[in-house]
């Protein structure tokens, strides 16, 4: 075996055992893969999982200026398929995916040419190839993108109008997005920053946002599925907080958003009292070193969170496994130190329950993969899948 490739191994079964004993709970083995190593790729990763049940990735091309799909061809992403579905502009900035009704991926993202929001809709399962809309081109439009599917089957993106300062929503006319509905969700100013959209149990939107005048996180919750109306709270003004959201609703049918608290940079987790969020506790997750940027949260199989973020610091993938729905404890698990990795990541559960993790390798320049594998028992004891600690190329 190359002996840099059994350093990486020895190193992830070290940190496995580090955090285990820091938070005393049994964790996953990990497979960690690169899924795209050509050129400098990889960064503004967002993961879903297809209607095939196997996950999907957009992301950016930064040496070709190109919006890129990976189809992993089986669920540990040991082989995948690329395309390049974007190369008009200069797009695929802060990009994020979903899987639409009708089974085929739909991404939002930034074309920076133009600074305009544009979608792109698959036109197969691989996204070999997709249709693409600008929906928004009224001024610089289209940051901090985030998409989620609504109960009328229409996908609806959140994003920050950086011109005016403000929230805005776009809500798909159709499955394929050809047209948007525009609304202004919150006119600030300076707002909107960091966006991150999820669909409640009441069936409303409700997005996680960071106020950058007054360094505040806020949750908007719509009042119908446009966003033509919507509540909008400060949840922690606690200092300088909010970069970095992300939202899911939790087992308690609430949401709960993970973000940066940049005063002492550590990783928060905010649990809303109800629908809205009118109220919220805020607990800090992860206080050591430099850590909580580029977060990203999922409702486990258990039904309780589990957040990716970087640990900047030492330049790790992390995980938080939440010990309850308010994540008041939780288990926290590094997952790659190979370099300096873990940025951009993004969080979704496999088909088996267990969470994969897509991220940018900031060292080496390329995409990633990470795929949380079960516990094995070996010679009476229980210990991490062998087979799963392993980098692999593409």
């Amino acid at each position: 075996m190359d002996p840099r490739r059994t350093f990486r191994i020895a190193c992830l079964i070290l940190a496995a055992a580090a955090t285990a004993a820091r938070g005393g709970a049994r964790l996953p083995a990990w497979r960690i893969g690169i899924v795209d190593g050509a050129d400098a790729v990889g960064g503004y990763t967002s993961i879903a999982l297809g209607a095939d049940e196997l996950p999907i990735v957009s992301y950016r091309d930064f040496t070709h200026s190109t919006l890129e799909i990976a189809h992993c061809d089986d669920p540990l992403c040991a082989t995948r398929t690329l395309h390049t579905i974007d190369d008009q502009g200069d797009p695929g900035f802060e990009s994020s995916i979903a899987v639409g009704t009708d089974g085929l991926a739909i991404v939002s993202y930034l074309d920076a040419a133009a600074n305009d929001l544009r979608v792109a809709h698959c036109e197969d399962v691989a996204c070999s190839t997709a249709t693409l809309t600008t929906l928004d081109s009224a001024g610089d439009v289209g940051f901090h993108t985030s998409i989620a599917i609504g109960i009328d089957g229409l996908a609806i993106i959140s994003y920050l109008d950086l011109d005016n300062g403000t929230l805005k929503a776009a809500h798909c006319a159709d499955v394929p997005c050809t047209s948007a509905h525009l609304e202004v969700v919150d006119d600030g100013p300076d707002v909107g920053q960091n966006t991150s959209i999820a669909i409640g149990t009441d069936g409303l939107p409700v997005i996680s946002y960071r106020d950058y005048g007054n360094n505040a996180l806020k949750v908007a919750h719509c009042g119908d599925l446009l966003c033509a109306s919507a509540e909008r709270h400060t949840v922690d003004s606690d200092g300088n907080v909010g970069a970095y959201t992300a939202i899911a609703i939790g087992a308690d049918d609430l949401p709960v958003v993970s973000y940066l608290d940049s005063t002492g940079f550590d990783l928060k987790v905010a649990h809303c009292d109800d629908a809205s969020c009118a109220s919220a506790s805020s607990v800090t997750v992860d206080g050591i070193e430099d850590v909580g940027q580029y977060t990203s949260i999922v409702r486990g199989a258990g039904g309780l969170p589990i957040v990716s973020y970087t640990d900047v610091t030492n330049g790790d993938l992390e995980v938080a496994w939440c010990a309850d729905a308010a994540c008041s404890a939780a288990t926290l698990q590094t997952v790659d130190v190979a370099g300096d990795v873990g940025y951009f990541t993004s969080i979704v559960l496999g088909a088996d329950g267990l969470p994969v993790v897509s991220y940018f390798d900031n060292g080496d320049l390329d995409l990633k993969v990470a795929v949380a594998r079960p516990l094995v028992f070996a010679d009476g004891f229980e210990t991490g899948d062998t087979s799963a600690w392993s980098v692999v190329a593409p």
